[in-house]
């Protein structure tokens, strides 16, 4: 398992304790939770605590990283010295023996798990900067195999001598470690709805197609129906046969190329038609699911914790002035709402074509109504 969830430790700000211990059972890494939020201009504090068992260090010390990494290529390949993986940022601290250097004061997480680890407990406490990406996954294909790619933090208790010498070999046994997620969740205001409309002139036709499409927010949560409304007023010649409601998925990898693609994660075909010189107004509403999108080798996906379900990945909120080059994967979505148009007459398709209008598309989770908000001033 990837870690050991202890829920022997209750209090008002927290239902459960993530632990994990080294196989030598000198250390063990507690976290008071897994999920960490961006804020977009600050971000929550990762604190923790060790229990350390000092009788067999040796003269070694205890030390903490935090680690934002991205990973490109297969794991499998880092065996035979091919590294697909990029530390994005890393930083490390001294827990054990305690240094002198000034430490912030715990925070209430971190004073209930004290009152577990009693005096052998060691706390510590990681700010990450603004500036990093969120957790991201890539979805892997059916088959394949190892760690999937994207951004990931880990946070890893070990014991050595110095904190990051190369020369130095720590054993497995020596370390414990927790993979972590930093999420965003949808901002308190939302704006409104966005709106686009499109004419489109035909061949062998003397007026055109104008289509709009339009939403009432600009956000929605994961899992919810997205209402679309649409409108047709078809002054043309032609037939419009049916409606389709797209939407796609865009990942931009921006860290070590510039590497763009778009994948469709929904679409509907409704079979409303719109005869020449009439009108169509009807809201549509559809819910793009990872669930109908499994197989799809490259898709986006929120960060996942070993054994968790996932979703879509939430799109990638960015603070004005932020260099998007170390957020590593952006993501974003389109909604095309498309009339799709019939040939007819002697030239048939030559003189059809589908119309279609573009609207953007914010896709989040909700913040809970029990998220902590502790920020180190």
């Amino acid at each position: 398992m990837d870690a050991d969830t202890d829920t022997s430790c209750q209090s008002n700000s927290m239902a459960k304790v993530y632990k994990k211990s080294s196989r030598n059972g000198l250390i063990a890494l507690y976290l008071g939770k897994r999920d960490f939020v961006d804020h977009v201009d600050n971000v929550d504090v990762v604190d923790g605590v060790i229990k350390i068992d000092p009788s067999d260090l040796a003269g070694r010390s205890v030390w903490v990283s935090l680690t934002c990494a991205f990973r490109y290529g297969r794991e499998d390949l880092d065996v035979i010295g091919l590294s697909f993986r990029k530390d994005i940022w890393f930083k490390h601290l001294q827990v054990y023996p305690p240094t002198s250097e000034p430490k912030p004061d715990n925070t209430h997480v971190q004073n209930a798990l004290l009152r577990k680890t009693g005096d052998d407990g060691h706390p510590f406490i990681f700010v990450l900067p603004t500036n990093l990406p969120c957790s991201v996954t890539l979805q892997p294909g059916p088959g394949d195999a190892g760690k999937a790619c994207g951004v990931d933090f880990e946070v890893k208790a070990y014991i050595a001598i110095e904190a990051d010498n190369p020369d130095e070999q720590i054993d497995k046994k020596d370390t414990a470690r927790l993979v972590i997620r930093k999420i965003q969740f949808a901002p308190d205001k939302l704006g409104a709805g966005p709106k686009a409309n499109i004419n489109k002139q035909f061949i062998m036709s003397e007026k055109p197609i104008q289509l709009e499409a339009s939403t009432e927010k600009e956000l929605y949560y994961h899992g919810d129906p997205i209402p679309i409304s649409v409108k047709i007023n078809n002054e043309s010649n032609k037939v419009v046969k049916k409606v389709k409601i797209s939407i796609e998925q865009t990942t931009d990898v921006v860290l070590y190329s510039a590497d763009k693609y778009t994948k469709v994660v929904l679409c509907e075909e409704f079979g409303d038609q719109v005869d020449p010189a009439s009108t169509l107004e009807k809201e549509y509403r559809v819910t793009p699911l990872l669930a109908n999108n499994i197989e799809k080798r490259g898709l986006a996906l929120d960060g996942k914790l070993k054994d968790e379900d996932t979703n879509l990945a939430s799109s990638t909120i960015i603070r004005a002035g932020m260099d998007k080059e170390i957020l590593g994967i952006l993501v974003s979505y389109t909604i095309k709402a498309t009339a799709v148009v019939s040939g007819g007459g002697i030239l048939g398709s030559l003189t059809s074509s589908d119309v279609t209008v573009e609207i953007p598309l914010v896709l989040m989770y909700p913040k809970p109504a029990d998220v902590s908000d502790i920020i180190l001033e």
